[in-house]
């Protein structure tokens, strides 16, 4: 049983008639010749007398589906082709049987707890040999299937996840078009506030004051939520919500209420959902808590300090610095660069000192947003 025949190399492990590939590794050629003989009308078979050479072939098409392996061999033996053969990827599932003239209990352990799956001992007996190659491979096919099956499954359950974001993010943009249809010139407001709030949380996700509330996937539930925060909206009459000049004090009271209402309708929602839903809680958070501020002037609850949800600091600041920027019917836009001073005079006042401080040092990706999303663009 030659090394590297061409007639045996060129077989591919997945042919025609369906059988499978097994690699004999064994230094004594007579060894080789006698295994070939017993496996070759079953099996497409493949054999070399070199450790280093096995590694080559079980690394190259066909990848054999089982090998029978020496363990006594010059250069590089039995237990070295196995440590070999599972730390490269490629190689690391071929179940391995070492065939050898030990019979020590130590050594088959030894081999066993390297990965070898079986072992069959000199002299051979051909009943053995092939009931226990046909279990292997029996296996392997068995765990093959799983792993195909596990895969397919995996790939269908990524792929209704998808789906499901994809579905819950159109909803959340659709009730915040809602909202924006009795106030039309927002415009890509929604989007632009999103993506700062993003950045602010990415900025403060290793924060010692924030870690804990921005692990895991909640940087993302935040984003997603982030867009409700003026849901409530929808519920101000058009005289005042469109009002081109200052409200009385009257209509200012109405207008405040948007946050309330906002986040009683999310409460509504959350009642009708099977179980708890992440983003609905924190939108909640963010409509009725955005309009809050550090130093407790705000509405309406009139929360101070660490009493505010992280969520709704981190709504305040993009919400403020979007308005500030963006054209409204009381008021034209104004320069990004006083806008960003106007936000930095307000630490410890309306904002939280280190939000403002993320908001400071990420200010260019600030500006990249508010330029990628412009309302000239929408």
């Amino acid at each position: 049983m030659p090394d590297a025949s061409p007639s045996v190399l060129a077989e591919p492990a997945a042919t025609a008639d369906g059988r499978a590939t097994l690699l004999i590794v064994d230094d004594a050629p007579e060894n080789l010749a006698v295994l070939g003989e017993l496996l070759q009308p079953d099996y497409r078979i493949r054999a070399t007398t070199s450790g280093r050479r096995a590694l080559t072939i079980a690394a190259s098409d066909p990848r054999p589906d089982l090998i029978l392996l020496d363990l006594m061999m010059p250069e590089m033996d039995g237990y070295e082709v196995l440590e070999h053969l599972r730390e490269q990827p490629g190689t690391a599932d071929i179940p391995v049987i070492f065939v050898t003239a030990m019979d020590n209990t130590e050594d088959e352990l030894w081999g066993l707890g390297l990965g070898a799956v079986d072992y069959i001992t000199k002299p051979i007996r051909p009943s053995i040999v092939r009931a226990r190659v046909r279990t292997q491979l029996e296996l392997k096919q068995a765990r093959d299937w799983l792993r195909d099956r596990n895969a397919v499954l995996e790939a269908e359950v990524a792929r209704r996840m998808r789906e499901n974001q994809l579905i819950q993010e159109v909803s959340i943009h659709a009730l915040a078009r809602l909202a924006e249809t009795r106030d039309p010139e927002t415009g890509n407001h929604i989007r632009r506030t999103q993506e700062y709030v993003r950045t602010l949380a990415r900025r403060l996700q290793a924060h010692p004051r924030f870690s804990a509330h921005l692990a895991g996937p909640m940087i993302d539930v935040l984003a997603r939520s982030a867009p409700l925060h003026d849901i409530g909206k929808v519920g101000i009459p058009d005289h005042i919500l469109l009002k081109p000049g200052k409200l009385t004090a009257d209509e200012w009271e109405v207008m405040k209420t948007h946050a309330a209402l906002g986040s009683d309708a999310i409460a509504r929602a959350e009642k009708d959902a099977a179980r708890p839903v992440a983003f609905l809680t924190i939108a909640k958070e963010i409509a009725r808590h955005h309009h809050e501020r550090w130093d407790g002037l705000g509405y309406p609850d009139g929360l101070a300090g660490e009493a505010i949800p992280v969520s709704a600091r981190l709504m305040a600041l993009a919400d403020v610095f979007d308005a500030l920027i963006s054209r409204r019917v009381y008021k034209p836009p104004i320069p990004i660069e006083e806008a960003r001073d106007m936000i930095a005079a307000q630490k410890d006042k309306h904002f939280d000192p280190d939000v403002v401080a993320a908001f400071l040092e990420d200010f260019e990706t600030f500006r990249a947003i508010a330029e990628r999303f412009s309302d000239a663009d929408e």
